[in-house]
């Protein structure tokens, strides 16, 4: 039941218009005397993208101080209305994007979302360092592509190894989250702007993605000492 914006700040990658299953492009109004946009809204969930700005498939070729640019415009020039939460959903790395959103604005955590080989843990841990020294709290691991349930025996294979996002928490000191399986509906969903939580809410793999949800929301709200929006990065 709460109220969520998802700004998609991966500038050079926008993948929220596909999972998200939108096309149009937003509309612009004023306010208080300067243009806002308005998000676009699907699932119950207000979105923003420069993929609703720019043509499908088309690239994004700006050098680091555009990209912020277009982040902060993105923070300034949308009307986000009354919000409990405001997710940023960005790039791998520890970039511009994720420096200026960490300088501009008060965050109350970042998620880092790793898979469990090591070449992959080797990135999270810098994503963590960074955060850490920008003082943005992290307020847990989830672990993708975790592992895989053949579908005709039942058996688990950890394809990608097993326990590197557990591993890294307990490393680290953070909360582990959860482990999100290999499964083609999860792909399925993302692909054709269905997510799986919508169109199959009472499968595993759904309550999982729904389970790591409520622990954050749980993290959050314990940490959060006013009644400000919650803005988190993932």
């Amino acid at each position: 039941g709460a109220k969520v914006g998802l700004l998609d700040a991966d500038i050079y990658g926008p993948s929220v218009p596909l999972m998200m299953g939108i096309e149009s492009r937003p509309q612009v109004m004023q306010k208080e005397g300067t243009n806002k946009m308005i998000p676009l809204e699907n699932y119950g969930i207000k979105l923003m993208s420069i993929g609703f700005l720019i043509e499908e498939n088309s690239a994004v070729i700006w050098r680091g101080p555009m990209a912020s640019g277009a982040l902060k415009q993105f923070m300034t020039d949308v009307d986000w209305g009354e919000l409990d939460y405001l997710i940023y959903d960005m790039p791998p790395g520890t970039g511009d994007i994720q420096l200026t959103l960490a300088q501009t604005i008060p965050l109350s955590g970042a998620v880092i979302v790793t898979t469990p080989q090591e070449v992959s843990l080797i990135d999270a841990r810098k994503g963590l360092k960074m955060f850490e020294k920008v003082n943005v709290p992290v307020l847990g691991i989830v672990e993708n592509m975790s592992y895989f349930i053949a579908p005709d025996t039942g058996n688990r294979y950890d394809i990608f190894g097993s326990g590197g996002g557990q591993n890294l928490a307990k490393e680290l000191g953070t909360e582990y989250l959860g482990g999100i399986p290999i499964d083609p509906r999860i792909r399925e969903g993302g692909d054709n702007g269905r997510p799986i939580v919508n169109e199959l809410p009472d499968t595993e793999e759904a309550k999982i993605i729904l389970n790591i949800a409520k622990k954050l929301m749980t993290t959050v709200e314990a940490n959060s000492s006013s009644n400000q929006d919650i803005e988190i990065e993932l």
